[in-house]
């Protein structure tokens, strides 16, 4: 028997390897198109690009959405979360909108290959009007000034800077810090450059100014305010 099934697979094994091959490649040139496709899901990053610039994005919308896209398997198999991801155009946005849709236009993908679904397929994110204001500058000195002296004026260079940021989050009460000045090492008046400290991090300065001067002056402790010396006992 088992010589017999030998001898059929061998006997024009040549001819049946060609009929093989020939009915392979018929069946690759009839299979149905949609049978050499497939679909993966990719996890990808949001972008928002063309906010209004009157306007601050204040709660971001969320950082990935699971994409999934259909494509030739060679061409799928190519594709990478690196080369997909979603746009969110906000040019026409307004502040009274907080849910954005998504769809398939708004996916940038590589030749070839198609959305199929989103997930979320909408992205919530809020918008406010942009907010400017002058802030008083508020000097942080800290140490003790050396014994026999006292200060007797500090003056900050400019007193304001302009401050913007979204409306909810800039008040007028708002004061910028400057970066410590430590006044122990002080034997003389003295004027010290400080950095700019905002009071907030969703807030910027509106101006190209990024540090303040500090003019200190000191005078002698035992020195009455006409300038005469204090009477000692």
């Amino acid at each position: 028997m088992t010589r017999f099934l030998r001898k059929i697979i061998t006997r024009n094994w040549g001819l049946k390897l060609l009929a093989f091959l020939l009915a392979f490649a018929l069946w690759l040139i009839l299979i149905p198109e949609e049978k050499t496709y497939s679909e993966k899901t990719l996890t990808v990053s949001v972008e928002t690009r063309n906010t209004p610039p009157d306007m601050e994005l204040v709660e971001k919308p969320a950082a990935t959405v699971d994409i999934t896209i259909r494509a030739k398997i060679r061409v799928l198999n190519e594709i990478s979360p690196s080369s997909v991801y979603a746009r969110l155009d906000l040019e026409k946005a307004s502040v009274y909108q907080d849910i954005y849709p998504l769809n398939g236009s708004m996916i940038v993908l590589p030749p070839g290959a198609e959305v199929v679904n989103i997930s979320p397929n909408m992205i919530r994110l809020k918008l406010e009007k942009t907010k400017q204001m002058d802030l008083e500058v508020a000097p942080m000195i800290v140490g003790k000034i050396a014994e026999g002296l006292k200060i007797a004026k500090i003056e900050v260079t400019p007193a304001k800077v302009p401050v913007k940021g979204p409306e909810s989050k800039i008040r007028a009460r708002d004061k910028v810090l400057t970066s410590p000045v430590d006044i122990s090492l002080l034997t003389k008046s003295q004027t010290i450059e400080a950095d700019i400290i905002l009071p907030r991090p969703d807030l910027r300065l509106a101006t190209s100014l990024t540090k303040v001067r500090i003019e200190i002056t000191l005078e002698d402790s035992k020195k009455s305010g006409n300038g005469r010396d204090a009477e000692t006992d």
